[in-house]
């Protein structure tokens, strides 16, 4: 439970006893802050955001503070997970040449893929990229860099240029011009930050909805058959967020990649 649906559903709301369902909402992704010093409040999303980088920071130096030639136990860990970023994500975008961006994109990967997971693990039961506060940070960086390493690799002009595609009749360029444009530089930056918020905000919306549900209806009349297939679908949605909140850090990941290879070359 979140928010102050979780404080309703455990103060008894229920179907018989004359309060409405306390349907979930944008209250749900709001905290009372733990502190407030200012204008500044520290609230459980930038704990979990804080814990999260912990967990990518800790992990990562206890596999590889004291390397051997055979891995074993952490570091065989840890080999594991930066292999499957350089395969998986690195690799096919980049090749070889962008070995250099393997901790940049291993650090992204893993720091979103904890942030979301938080969803799923009881006592956080928040994922921190449902903020989307969270999330621009994140995709600002992405978008400086691939901008500044375009213009550094092909210059200002051939890196605008190059955003073209050639070869198509010259009207077309009227409105192929802006359009390329925009997605360059408006489209890329919010779809990769919007799809990611997007999928989280809504997973956990839908958890939380049929986990109070399952609750408010639970009776020992009808109910109880309502209540059930409220909580055989709220399991089917924690199952299905497993695999969202792995693929959602894959694709910003992936898209990174991507970015950053039309900027050491031209894409077209």
């Amino acid at each position: 439970m979140t928010g102050d649906v979780g404080v309703l559903a455990s103060g008894g709301c229920h179907i018989f006893n004359g309060c409405g369902f306390p349907a979930p909402g944008l209250q749900d992704f709001e905290w009372k802050p733990f502190f407030t010093i200012g204008s500044f409040s520290f609230t459980k999303p930038m704990l979990l955001a804080i814990v999260a980088a912990l967990v990518v920071i800790v992990f990562f130096w206890v596999a590889f503070r004291s390397p051997k030639l055979v891995p074993r136990g952490m570091q065989n860990l840890g080999e594991l997970a930066i292999l499957g970023v350089r395969d998986q994500i690195l690799r096919p975008s980049l090749g070889r040449k962008g070995d250099s961006y393997l901790p940049l994109l291993v650090s992204l990967f893993f720091f979103i893929y904890i942030m979301n997971v938080m969803e799923l693990i009881p006592l956080f039961q928040f994922p921190v990229t449902s903020r989307i506060g969270f999330v621009w940070p994140l995709v600002f960086i992405v978008y400086f860099l691939y901008l500044y390493l375009g213009v550094k690799n092909q210059g200002p002009w051939g890196y605008l240029k190059n955003m073209i595609p050639p070869g198509v009749p010259a009207p077309i360029y009227i409105i192929l011009v802006p359009v390329e444009l925009l997605r360059f530089f408006v489209f890329q930056p919010f779809t990769l930050g919007v799809r990611l918020f997007g999928n989280m905000f809504a997973g956990h919306l839908l958890l939380t909805i049929f986990t109070l549900a399952s609750w408010y209806l639970l009776s020992l009349s009808v109910g109880l058959l309502y209540a059930a297939g409220s909580f055989a679908l709220a399991i089917f949605v924690f199952l299905l967020e497993t695999l969202v909140t792995l693929l959602q850090a894959f694709i910003f990941t992936t898209l990174t990649a991507t970015y950053i290879a039309s900027s050491l070359e031209a894409s077209h």
